[in-house]
């Protein structure tokens, strides 16, 4: 499955200490069946470990996928800053994945090359 996050995503990545291998670490437990949420619409939150802390006090990423080969990470945040997305921004995600996951190779080669998608890289 190729993964990929959005501009947005990478910056809050950055700033958390978030790396590319605990975005593929918690992409391995999704395609074991092991979900944290089950947020409707294609999106999923999932809980990422960071050094030195577990993953029930780390942070939660929103993920947008239909398992049919592609993933978007598209949201992270601190769980010590807030405890879930509001029904709105729930919303607003949801309409998100749906223009993400219909996007073919080639939009999703000039999203690259624009960087507003960024591959999660092994």
């Amino acid at each position: 499955m190729r993964a990929f996050k959005t501009r947005t995503f990478q910056r809050w990545a950055g700033k958390a200490g978030v790396t590319d291998a605990s975005l593929l670490d918690a992409l391995g437990h999704m395609e074991r069946g092991l979900i944290d949420a089950d947020l409707g619409g294609n999106l999923y939150k999932q809980r990422l470990a960071l050094p030195g802390r577990g993953k029930s006090g780390s942070t939660r990423t929103i993920i947008a996928t239909r398992f049919a080969g592609v993933l978007f990470f598209l949201y992270g945040f601190e769980k010590n800053a807030r405890d879930n997305i509001t029904a709105r921004e729930l919303a607003l995600y949801q309409r998100l994945a749906r223009e993400l996951l219909e996007m073919d190779d080639a939009r999703i080669s000039a999203a690259l090359s624009a960087q507003v998608l960024m591959e999660v890289t092994r």
